[in-house]
């Protein structure tokens, strides 16, 4: 049987390499993608010649709503952790075209982001993480289903969860920080350490929240993709797309392949401009939230530099046999992201 599959983002880093490894198992399958508009797509159609599109934006809901009713698997990926208005078309979609006898299935991206939350709310920045910051995605399903509102993306999170149902089979994947090029027709690169190393080649130092003794956990982007293609195929596979663990509220993936200290990375990319000879000195320097907010080559992104986000996976290894393969560390990979930053910077 052909699957009908509604992917958006995938001209992006996370949707890009997600929709690769769906797209590359399964061709025959019947893939609709949304892209702005055909300029867009040009690249995106060159690399996978039998996808279809439909054109808009994430504020086109009705377009949103019809393709998602369309679809058995919804793989949303397009700002997907925030933008409320897609999400909702979404679920709207799913639900007035599946049943119980033939359920929709909805990945979706969200990050771990979202456990941030605590330093966010209490002013916390660059301090190491407390015991109480570390989330389980099994044992401690029931305070990730309950955190904070204020957390990031929670509220987005909310939506998926509620639309939940015998019809609507919900799986959310929240990945860490994320390393490594993507294998996607649109961007490959990641966007955390290139706005560290871009703000260190535009200011000549490398910027350091607080103590710097936050901590992060961090994944390669191909063991995402494959994390992906793993849920996807569980949708497909009788023994797993009714399990509740796997979709459903409790559907919960983590996928922390190491974690890593923000002033270690600092320390690396100081290093790595100075060994590619960009400069001659690059000291560290210790900066508040507030006064990183006015740095060159400043993102908001960077804010979650200096927050901790601490995750332990095991739902995906227990239900999808999935396993981050050994890789270039997120170390290892500053290198290529100092040269290829400098070059996008004219440097």
């Amino acid at each position: 049987m052909v699957v009908k599959v509604f992917v958006t983002g995938a001209t992006g880093y996370v949707g890009g390499t997600a929709f690769d490894y769906i797209y590359n198992t399964h061709k025959d399958n019947e893939y609709t993608l949304l892209v702005r508009n055909e300029a867009r797509a040009q690249a995106v159609k060159a690399k996978y010649p039998t996808a279809k599109f439909v054109y808009g934006s994430l504020e086109d809901v009705d377009i949103i709503e019809q393709a998602a009713s369309e679809a058995d698997v919804v793989v949303h990926t397009a700002d997907s952790a925030d933008h409320i208005a897609s999400a909702q078309a979404i679920a709207k979609g799913l639900e007035k075209s599946h049943s119980a006898e033939k359920p929709g299935y909805w990945l979706h991206l969200s990050g771990t982001g979202i456990l941030t939350w605590y330093d966010l709310v209490n002013g916390r920045e660059g301090q190491p993480p407390l015991p109480e910051q570390k989330y389980h995605d099994i044992n401690d399903i029931e305070r990730i289903k309950t955190l904070d509102d204020r957390a990031p993306h929670r509220l987005i999170d909310k939506i998926v969860i509620g639309a939940n149902s015998d019809a609507v089979k919900i799986a959310i994947l929240c990945p860490p920080l994320i390393y490594g090029k993507g294998s996607g027709a649109g961007n490959t690169q990641t966007i955390q350490i290139p706005t560290l190393v871009d703000m260190t080649l535009s200011e000549g130092f490398a910027p350091v929240v607080g103590d710097g003794k936050n901590e992060w956990d961090y994944v390669h982007i191909d063991d995402l993709g494959d994390l992906f293609l793993k849920l996807f195929n569980a949708t497909q596979d009788p023994s797993k797309s009714s399990n509740p663990e796997i979709f459903g509220a409790n559907g919960y993936f983590y996928c922390p392949y190491g974690t890593l200290n923000f002033t270690k990375i600092a320390e690396r990319a100081a290093e790595e401009i100075k060994k590619q000879g960009y400069f001659a000195d690059v000291p560290l320097k210790r900066v508040t939230f507030a006064e990183q907010k006015k740095l060159k080559g400043y993102h908001p992104v960077a804010e979650t530099l200096g927050h901790n986000s601490k995750g332990v996976a095991e739902r995906a290894s227990k239900y999808l046999g999935w396993a981050p393969k050994e890789r270039t560390s997120v170390e290892d990979d500053v290198a290529e992201v100092v040269s290829q930053r400098a070059k996008q910077l004219g440097l």
